[in-house]
């Protein structure tokens, strides 16, 4: 089962026996959209990785370095001052959401501390352009004239999207239509309220500028690269047991050390036949 997202901050829930009346007064409560972060589809987010990574689950938020790095659940951050995040409400309205986990207004600091921040990213099978899924399960669209939302249930060209490496800016992307425009954000003068105008989001610009520069951040665990280092030190872990199993006799700790480096240096399979072969020479020696 996948695990939940989490937010910083975010107190650890003591488990508790579950009763008939909690679970009514659960399904009761419609919540509210700053608890405990969950996808809006945590089977989709299984389905992208191609398993529902069982064991270990690192919650941190980490920056993609590049674009086969993007997907799981992710964040927009945009090029705002101060910072904000890409976010839709329930309903599709497509907006602009300031960023409260951030450190000293970093970037590559961000996290989600609302679940309309968080869109599900997946690649579309047999192309390179990618969709992303809100919290509500609907997917992020822009229409022929720039106007972005979250409505649609199925994906068609207007709900598929581009990710490109901003060439002078390592970690940095753009987001492109299929029309050839990119996601960019703007800022109106203030309000006559003497309020400060909230950045709007749109999808009409014809070229790369800074303002449609943003970082894509990312959970860990989702990281093709991290994936790959954890899983290369599972393979590593191994039982004392396991190898006199493999031997099939005792061993000295010098060869339980022995095989256990091989494993790490990755010659684990020829140290194992050189035992074998000496267990048997000194058998019939």
């Amino acid at each position: 089962m996948v695990k939940p997202l989490s937010f910083k901050g975010d107190k650890k829930a003591k488990k508790r026996k579950r009763t008939e009346a909690s679970d009514s007064t659960a399904q009761g409560d419609d919540g509210d959209s700053k608890k405990q972060l969950k996808t809006a589809d945590e089977k989709e987010v299984a389905a992208v990785q191609g398993e529902d990574n069982g064991g270990e689950h690192d919650d941190s938020w980490v920056s993609a370095d590049a674009v086969s790095d993007v997907s799981g659940p992710i964040m927009f951050v945009l090029p705002t001052e101060p910072p904000s995040a890409l976010a839709c409400d329930a309903v599709g309205k497509v907006f602009t959401l300031p960023i409260e986990n951030i450190v000293d207004g970093n970037p590559s600091s961000a996290e989600p501390h609302d679940v309309r921040q968080v869109w599900v990213a997946n690649k579309i099978v047999g192309t390179e352009h990618y969709r992303f899924k809100g919290h509500h399960g609907k997917y992020l669209s822009c229409d022929k004239i720039g106007l972005f939302s979250a409505t649609s249930e199925a994906v068609s060209p207007l709900e598929s999207f581009s990710i490109l490496p901003t060439a002078d800016t390592p970690g940095a992307f753009q987001v492109q239509t299929l029309r050839d425009t990119f996601l960019t954000v703007r800022t109106s003068a203030s309000s006559k309220s003497g309020k400060a105008a909230v950045p709007e989001v749109r999808g009409d610009a014809a070229d790369m500028s800074f303002d449609s520069t943003l970082r894509i951040r990312m959970q860990a665990r989702f990281k093709p690269r991290i994936k790959a280092s954890k899983e290369e030190k599972a393979r590593e872990k191994i039982s004392r047991s396991e190898l006199e199993q493999a031997v099939g006799r005792r061993l000295e700790e010098d060869e339980v050390k022995r095989l256990k480096r091989a494993r790490r240096e990755g010659d684990y399979h020829e140290v194992l036949l050189d035992i074998k072969v000496k267990s048997k020479h000194d058998k019939y020696g």
